[in-house]
């Protein structure tokens, strides 16, 4: 690579402005891999981590909880959600592959202060991931395997004591490996691959095929007489904006795709550095600031293969696996659950595994009851890092005198807050049943959609040279976005006041 001088002004393959903090450096774009299909399998695991919280409370819950009530032609907002975050994703990932700054430090370029953005996208992340939903609701089939029963009724202290195991877990398994993302990638392949495995195996002995294409049909909200049915009278608008929201990966989680396309070396990001563990791991120099490109024919090059990429890791993993997973969670509960069933309570998480072994005797439902263990556990796990991540980033980039404190060694801040958001996660699991942590953080992550689908349309068009910056249809999608996650923030206000 070429060596790395200031940004200078004057040269328009350059942004004209680094904002309200301090200006990049500049280099050539890294040479990326051949483009082929051994290398591409190689690069791709971002989506894969990403994917695995969608596959949590979003597919594994909240789907099956919304066909239950209402029906699958309600997938319709499952097919939005999924292609609305996916044109998120890829202009969040779009200023990273630029810059190698992770999006919410491009968020702290905007006016009117850096602190302010940072401050506030720490709230977001409290907001939505400080309740440890996906460990709390991992505690039912992990207490229905080993007890032989759904919980109910005075099992309350039992369970919150599996949700903190399950948390404590999480946080340990962050704690060891060399990289972080890594780590996280390689947990959450096999996670990924033993889920759908498993999900297809069974629709494929148990779901009849009349099934199979009503689940076709919901995802355009078409019913069985192929009438539209967008939207039952009387709907919860919590739960329907939950489920907009956690269909895909949800908010925050989002968001923070770029830092792991920053980890894994994209782009710029393989300049930069990544964040190592504290177990296994080595003190990595990470710049606080990004290193961009002039868009020369021969960077223009580079970039187009490595985009190649990132839509080989956003639209062939992350988007198929999300509408992939969400068909086979739902069509396998729209066969074994009653039409009109509320899966409330404690045993959320845990009634497939109940109504399959009706079905397919004791074993079937142990092995549901792991499937679905696994499920929450692996969306819990990346949550546990990406809050971590996301947080260390922004204090990290803002603070000179932490980053002199911590010896330029970020894993003394990283896990400095790990440690914090351990404890604070301990309590908070406490303070409602699962159903409502997953209320708040699903609802949130709407609302956090709508907000950072905005920042990011402003900052890529003040930031971005226009070579980079993505098409109009695509910034269409994301304006689309916001639209979409407003409406629901607005139905659900006017639910919860009015």
């Amino acid at each position: 690579m070429s060596e790395i001088n200031s940004l200078s002004s004057e040269d328009s393959h350059l942004p004209k402005s680094p904002g309200r903090r301090p200006s990049w450096n500049v280099g050539d774009l890294p040479a990326p891999p051949q483009f082929n299909l051994k290398n591409v399998l190689k690069i791709i695991g971002p989506g894969a981590i990403t994917l695995s919280v969608s596959i949590g409370l979003g597919e594994w819950v909240l789907g099956p909880t919304v066909v239950s009530q209402y029906g699958l032609s309600l997938l319709w907002i499952a097919s939005l959600a999924i292609l609305f975050q996916l044109a998120c994703n890829l202009e969040f990932i779009r200023y990273t592959v630029y810059t190698g700054e992770p999006v919410v430090n491009g968020f702290m370029r905007l006016a009117p202060h850096p602190a302010l953005w940072g401050f506030l996208y720490i709230l977001f992340w409290l907001c939505q991931g400080g309740w440890p939903a996906w460990a709390a609701t991992s505690a039912a089939p992990l207490f229905a395997a080993f007890m032989g029963d759904l919980p109910g009724a005075g099992d309350e202290m039992l369970m919150r004591l599996l949700g903190i195991m399950n948390f404590a877990v999480c946080v340990f398994i962050i704690a060891v490996g060399g990289k972080i993302e890594r780590t996280l990638e390689f947990v959450n392949w096999l996670m990924v691959i033993y889920i759908f495995g498993f999900l297809m195996t069974v629709c494929i002995i148990y779901v009849p095929l009349e099934t199979w294409l009503a689940g076709l049909r919901g995802f355009l909200g078409l019913d069985a007489s192929f009438q539209f049915a967008l939207l039952p009278a009387g709907a919860s608008w919590v739960l329907l904006g939950g489920f907009a929201a956690f269909a895909a990966s949800g908010g925050m989680n989002n968001v923070t795709i770029s830092n792991y396309i920053r980890d894994k070396g994209f782009g710029m990001g393989g300049v930069v550095g990544y964040i190592p563990s504290a177990v296994g791991g080595k003190k990595v120099n990470i710049s606080p600031v990004g290193t961009v490109f002039p868009t020369t024919t021969e960077n223009m090059r580079k970039w187009r293969v490595w985009w190649k990429y990132v839509l080989c890791d956003q639209v062939a993993l992350w988007a198929v696996g999300c509408f992939v997973g969400m068909f086979l969670n739902c069509i396998l509960a729209a066969h074994i659950i009653p039409p009109g069933t509320e899966l409330t309570g404690l045993a959320a998480g845990a009634y497939q595994a109940s109504y399959l072994e009706a079905e397919g005797g004791k074993l079937l439902g142990f092995v549901t009851l792991l499937n679905g263990f696994w499920i929450l556990f692996g969306s819990q796990l990346v949550v546990v890092d990406a809050l971590t991540r996301v947080n260390t980033d922004i204090v990290w980039s803002m603070s000179n005198r932490l980053r002199e404190i911590a010896g330029g060694d970020i894993r003394k801040v990283y896990y400095s807050l790990l440690v914090i958001y351990a404890v604070w996660g301990s309590i908070a699991i406490n303070l409602a049943p699962p159903r409502a942590l997953i209320l708040i953080a699903s609802n949130a992550a709407g609302f956090i959609l709508l907000f950072s689908a905005i920042n990011v349309l402003v900052l890529n068009k003040m930031m971005l040279p226009k070579a980079v910056q993505g098409s109009l249809w695509l910034r269409a999608l994301v304006v689309c976005a916001a639209l979409f996650y407003g409406f629901f923030f607005f139905m659900n206000l006017r639910q919860l006041f009015f």
